[in-house]
C-alpha cells in the first residue's frame, strides 16, 4: 500500500513568520505621516481653519475640500477626445466619512427595502454585503465577463426583477430632497477588489445606458483609480499622472442626453483618501449631480452632527492645496506599488505557473498599465481555494484569501471555488516572494495528495476575521 507524505506539523508552520497576503492595507513605509503632520500643523495654527475644524461643518462638507477636490480630480480626469472629460464644479463634492460611511449614507437617502434591489459585479469586495444587508436591500450577483460586467446577464436580471416588483409600494416616505432608485448596481471598475480587473470604456458606456433604462443608481468605488504603472517596457509612464479611462460619472455627466441640472443622474462615484493616506483618516468624498449631491448631505446622520470628518477634512484640504499629496503618490505610492506587483508577478511565473495556476488580467482595457493593491490567480479545477487557503494557513503561517468570501452573499449563482485574491500592499517587499513560496508548497501538496497537517486552520469565519480593509 502506498504511503501517503505528510506536510509538517502545526507546531513547524509557527516557528515561521507569518506572511499575510490576505489584508488590504497600505504597508506603514508608505503613509505619508510627515505630510500629514505638517498639514494638519497648518491647519491648526490658524484660527480661520482650526475653529470651523473643531464646529459643526455644512452639510456638504468643508467648502476648501469641496473645492481643492474638485480642482484634482479635473487635474487627473481630464482627457483628450475621450467622452467625460471632468470640469471643475464643487457643487458636484460631498465629503464623506470614507467610502464605506458614505455608501451607507447614500442607502439612506435613496434605497428602500421594498423598491430597491442591488445588483454586485462578482467577484466582489465582499465587506459591500454587510452594507446592503444592514439597509435591508435584496441582493443578487452579476458576473464580471471579458469586459467588466456581464452586461447580457445584468439586463436579463433587471428584466426578470422588474416583473417580480411590479405594484410593490415604497416602505419610506417621499422627501423632496431624494429619489428611490429601482436598482443600485455596484462594482469597482478600475483596477477592481478583488480581481484586479479594469471596466473596457465601451463596457462603462453601455451600463450607464442600461442605469438610464432601468432606474438604476451605478455605484462605483473609485479608490484605487490613482494607483497605477506600466506592465511592460513598451509601456509609455508619461501618461500615469492622468486617468487611464473616465469614471461611470463622467460619462453619465456626458453621454448625449446629459443630465439636465435638475436631473439625480444615475452614477455617483465613491472617492477615498484610505488608499493614498491612510485608512485612518476616515475622510472621502462622493461625487454626482449637484441635486444628487444635495440629498446626500441631507442625510439624517449628517443633518444631525454636521460634515463628516470635519476636522481631518481641513487637513486634507492643506494637503492637497500644497499639491504634496499628489507628489507622494507618483513619486512613492506608484513607484513602492509597482515594485511590489512585480516581486509578486515574478514569483507567481517561477512558482506558480509550473503548477497549472493562471494569473488574472493585469491591463487595462488593452493597455499595458495595472494598479491598485491585488493580484487575482487561478488554481487548477482539481485544487480548492478553500483548502489551500486553510492548509497555508496551517502549515505555512501563510494567509491569503481564497475566493469563496468574494461571491455574493445568498447569490450561490456564481461560484469562486478555484480562485484566490494575494495582496501586495501590507507585507514588506522581502516577504513577498517568500510567501508566493509557500503558497507553492501548499498547492504542490494538494495536487499530490499530501496528507494535511493534523490542526485547526481558518475556516470560513477565521478567514472573514483576517480581514479588516474597510475603505
Amino acid at each position: 500500500m502506498t504511503k501517503h507524505k505528510m506536510a509538517p506539523t502545526p507546531a513547524v508552520a509557527k516557528e515561521k513568520k507569518q506572511i499575510n497576503l490576505l489584508r488590504g492595507w497600505p504597508n506603514p513605509s508608505l503613509l505619508p505621516i510627515p505630510l500629514i503632520s505638517a498639514a494638519s500643523q497648518t491647519a491648526l495654527s490658524n484660527p480661520d481653519i482650526s475653529i470651523p475644524g473643531l464646529l459643526y461643518g455644512p452639510d456638504p462638507g468643508y467648502q476648501p475640500l469641496r473645492e481643492e477636490i474638485s480642482r484634482w480630480m479635473g487635474r487627473f480626469y481630464s482627457y483628450s477626445g475621450t467622452s467625460g472629460s471632468q470640469e471643475e464644479d464643487p457643487e458636484r463634492i460631498c465629503i464623506t466619512g470614507g467610502a464605506s460611511q458614505n455608501l451607507a449614507c447614500v442607502l439612506q437617502v435613496f434605497s428602500d427595502p421594498v423598491k430597491t434591489r442591488v445588483w454586485m459585479v462578482a467577484p466582489c469586495y465582499f465587506l459591500a454585503c454587510r452594507i446592503f444587508g444592514d439597509a435591508g436591500l435584496r441582493v443578487g450577483a452579476v458576473g464580471e465577463g471579458s469586459e467588466g460586467v456581464d452586461l447580457e446577464g445584468l439586463e436579463r436580471r433587471l428584466i426578470e426583477s422588474e416583473e417580480e416588483d411590479r405594484g410593490k409600494q415604497l416602505l419610506k416616505q417621499p422627501r423632496p430632497w431624494s429619489k428611490i432608485y429601482r436598482n443600485i448596481i455596484y462594482c469597482v471598475p478600475t483596477f477592481s477588489n478583488p480581481s484586479g480587473k479594469t471596466m473596457t470604456l465601451s463596457c462603462r458606456k453601455k451600463l450607464v445606458q442600461i442605469a438610464r433604462k432601468y432606474d438604476a443608481l451605478i455605484i462605483t468605488d473609485d479608490v484605487y483609480d490613482c494607483l497605477q504603472w506600466p506592465t511592460s517596457p513598451r509601456s509609455s509612464t508619461s501618461s500615469l499622472s492622468k486617468a487611464i479611462l473616465p469614471r461611470m460619472v463622467d460619462i453619465d455627466r456626458t453621454l448625449e442626453p446629459a443630465p439636465g441640472s435638475d436631473s439625480f443622474g444615475n452614477t455617483m462615484s465613491n472617492g477615498s483618501f484610505s488608499k493614498i493616506a491612510g485608512p485612518g483618516v476616515r475622510t472621502g468624498w462622493a461625487e454626482a449631480t449637484p441635486k444628487f449631491v444635495y440629498g446626500l448631505s441631507q442625510c439624517g446622520s449628517s443633518r444631525s452632527g454636521g460634515a463628516p470628518s470635519q476636522l481631518v477634512a481641513t487637513m486634507m484640504a492643506e494637503l492637497l492645496r500644497s499639491r504634496e499629496l499628489e507628489r507622494h503618490i507618483r513619486e512613492v505610492l506608484n513607484p513602492a506599488y509597482e515594485k511590489r506587483y512585480g516581486i509578486m508577478m515574478s514569483a507567481i511565473q517561477e512558482h506558480l505557473m509550473p503548477l497549472g495556476v493562471r494569473a488574472g488580467e493585469v491591463n487595462a482595457d488593452g493597455k499595458e498599465i495595472f494598479g491598485g493593491y491585488f493580484l487575482w490567480i487561478e488554481l487548477p479545477k482539481e485544487v480548492s481555494a478553500e483548502v489551500v487557503a486553510d492548509r497555508a494557513k496551517v502549515e505555512e503561517n501563510l494567509i491569503v484569501a481564497p475566493g469563496y468570501i468574494f461571491e455574493v452573499e445568498n447569490d450561490p449563482s456564481i461560484k469562486f471555488q478555484n480562485s484566490l485574491r494575494l495582496c501586495f500592499s501590507w507585507v514588506e517587499e522581502k516577504n513577498l516572494e517568500d510567501g508566493v513560496k509557500r503558497l507553492a508548497t501548499v498547492v504542490r501538496n494538494v495536487k499530490e495528495g499530501v496528507s494535511p497537517a493534523q490542526g485547526e486552520g481558518l475556516g470560513k469565519n477565521g478567514v472573514k476575521g483576517e480581514m479588516g480593509e474597510f475603505r
